[in-house]
């Protein structure tokens, strides 16, 4: 075996092709209520050794694999000190010299203790991308789900990634304030985003498919999840809001009942009437049925 997975391992959808090197176990928070992906009893967050990691580059190098992108797994490998990132970077460097793009989850709380000049040698080293998980730009919700993050400590992190040349590819979660925060989750989150001018950004509806019972024991009595009309009003809203100059925007994840894809601003209109003819169930765009939706 080339690599030692604890399992499960989770990576982006776009990391398909890529190897996915598994430097920590779990996630460094682990206290966000509609994620399950790392509460496995094995999956206790620690960090993977530098030698143990050097040991698997090794062997994918001599085993003859190359790969144009890499992963680093698990759930915020950026909770890593710079000092450890880097040696992670020289030893692909070394071993693994043409993969063109390395790429990481991202916890804005990480980059508090990384200086611009440290992101930007780690970026000129080939970790481009930084998958960040915002959820919302609404305060309210950040602090029902348990994020640990604010608007100011999203948009910071952010800015920070963009300072250093990076790409950041963001994460909101349609859905999230159920009926209630509907409307402030959509506003703020798009403000969230107008002021960070993220290079992707990816729509997820929030799902709980081992139940939802500790998401709701910390929201609160006030949580009635969005029927697919109103998911559909809420992008709504947030497509309005968004002043986007040139953001991939994809919302085609399986747990989304509308595909949705392009580039904004440009196809800011083409997107709002795909989403008011599926509000408008005139049959024009294709649903995806609950069976499609399984992960």
């Amino acid at each position: 075996m080339l690599l030692d997975y604890i399992e499960p391992v989770f990576r982006p959808p776009s990391e398909a092709n890529s190897l996915i090197l598994q430097v920590t176990n779990g996630c460094s928070w682990n206290q966000c209520t509609f994620c399950d992906m790392y509460t496995a009893p094995q999956k206790n967050f620690r960090p993977k050794s530098l030698d143990k990691i050097e040991q698997e580059i090794i062997r994918v190098a001599q085993g003859g694999y190359t790969f144009r992108r890499i992963f680093l797994a698990d759930g915020d490998a950026m909770s890593l000190s710079f000092r450890r990132l880097h040696g992670i970077m020289a030893l692909i460097n070394q071993y693994l010299p043409d993969t063109q793009r390395v790429s990481s989850y991202c916890l804005p709380r990480n980059l508090k203790n990384k200086s611009s000049e440290e992101l930007q040698q780690l970026e000129a080293m080939g970790l481009k991308l930084m998958y960040v998980g915002c959820e919302t730009g609404d305060d309210v919700l950040l602090q029902k789900i348990r994020k640990g993050e604010t608007f100011d400590s999203s948009l910071a992190a952010l800015q920070k990634i963009n300072a250093a040349g990076m790409k950041s590819s963001v994460m909101i979660l349609n859905g999230l304030g159920g009926t209630k925060f509907s409307e402030q989750h959509a506003i703020h989150s798009a403000k969230l985003m107008n002021l960070a001018q993220p290079d992707y950004l990816a729509t997820l509806v929030v799902s709980f498919y081992h139940g939802d019972a500790r998401f709701r024991q910390a929201f609160g009595d006030d949580f009635f999840p969005l029927q697919p009309p109103q998911l559909f009003a809420e992008m709504k809203t947030l497509l309005t809001h968004l002043e986007l100059e040139k953001t991939i925007f994809r919302s085609d994840h399986a747990s989304n009942y509308l595909v949705l894809k392009g580039v904004l601003g440009k196809d800011k209109a083409r997107l709002l009437q795909q989403v008011e003819s599926a509000m408008s169930q005139d049959g024009s765009v294709r649903l995806r049925q609950e069976w499609q939706r399984s992960l």
